[in-house]
């Protein structure tokens, strides 16, 4: 049987769009769509979705009014479906805060790239959502675009990193569940900590407020990357949505690029690309890190840090809010040790401080 989704959305034309894209998926068996809060919960007492997609501004109530209640009386897993905006963003990080599981890009209409490259994003998020225990607060149909590897943004070649440096990277993928997981992490580290890369899936303008929430929360400096931004000890450089990120070396400097391009492993950025950078010019110096997340980026990335001398860690099932990433990871091979989130951070700093 497939999922059940309610899709909450004062616009005609994304409920319409919503439907259509998530109808196609053959992992979705039915779609019921409300105009607003009081409609859905009068729906949701004759129908009980498996997800609901909620939109974050609506008249009569908003949508992180009706969030609080439904975590807080029936729990069910919701995915936010939000305006590009950055209006909207710092209301999309409460949201998780609140117990969202994911938040989307809201569809923009009519637009050739929406529909070849967002209906892949959106299905996903909503099965990946559909996975999820939620607790109380206190192959698909039609056209599928071919999934790219790391190839189409860096070949696969020899590794140009150094052999011998005292200077450490970490290098992080995470998707669904990990804005959650991500802030247990990095408050885990200490303010000397080498310094992090991460992938984390999110749409474009949210990466600028997670990474701004991160900052505020962490010992760590947390920033959104920007091209050519230094790699150092103590700071996080966090993907911008949109783009891939790479890891480069000049001399003994590390620092970064942010890079267009299609979709790898049907995400941008790609935690692949991420990790294959990391494997050219990294090589032994690298951490890699892979938390809770749908699918299977990063998985092959990460066997080839694992081959150019890196160490890598997975976050384990039970402390992870998906174990898709991390599950194919380590049957990639590419895994050297699997922890629970809270026991990641002191391992990996255990382990930068004996092969220093």
């Amino acid at each position: 049987m497939g999922l059940k989704v309610l899709v909450v959305d004062d616009s005609a034309v994304v409920r319409q769009t919503m439907s259509e894209i998530l109808s196609a998926d053959k992992d979705i068996s039915e779609v019921v769509c409300c105009g607003d809060p009081y409609a859905a919960a009068d729906r949701m007492r004759t129908y009980m979705p498996d997800v609901i997609t909620l939109d974050v501004e609506m008249p009569k109530m908003d949508g992180i009014t009706f969030l609080k209640k439904i975590m807080s009386q029936h729990p069910i897993p919701v995915v936010m479906c939000s305006s590009l905006t950055e209006r909207n963003s710092d209301t999309a990080m409460k949201a998780l805060e609140y117990g969202a599981v994911d938040i989307i890009q809201k569809p923009r209409m009519g637009t050739k790239t929406f529909l070849e490259e967002s209906k892949v994003i959106v299905c996903d998020a909503v099965k990946a959502a559909g996975k999820v225990k939620v607790k109380k607060l206190s192959s698909r149909a039609g056209e599928v675009q071919p999934k790219l590897t790391a190839d189409a943004i860096m070949s696969p070649m020899k590794t140009h990193a150094m052999l011998k440096t005292t200077e450490k990277v970490i290098l992080v993928g995470a998707s669904t569940g990990g804005t959650e997981a991500l802030t247990v992490f990095l408050q885990g580290l200490p303010v000397d900590s080498p310094g992090v890369v991460i992938v984390q899936h999110m749409p474009e303008n949210f990466t600028l407020s997670f990474a701004n929430r991160l900052d505020s929360m962490c010992a760590l400096s947390v920033k959104q990357a920007d091209y050519g931004d230094t790699v150092l000890p103590g700071r996080v450089l966090l993907a911008p949505g949109n783009k891939h990120l790479l890891i480069k070396r000049s001399g003994a400097r590390y620092f970064v690029e942010t890079k267009e391009g299609p979709l790898v492993s049907r995400h941008r950025p790609s935690v692949d690309v991420l990790f294959r950078s990391g494997a050219r010019y990294v090589g032994n110096n690298a951490v890699g890190v892979i938390l809770t997340g749908m699918g299977d980026d990063g998985a092959r990335g990460m066997k080839e840090l694992k081959d150019a001398g890196a160490y890598n860690f997975a976050q384990d099932e039970k402390t992870s809010v998906v174990f898709g990433m991390p599950k194919v990871a380590i049957d990639h091979g590419g895994v050297d040790k699997v922890l629970p989130l809270t026991s990641i951070p002191g391992a990996v700093i255990e382990y930068c401080k004996k092969h220093h």
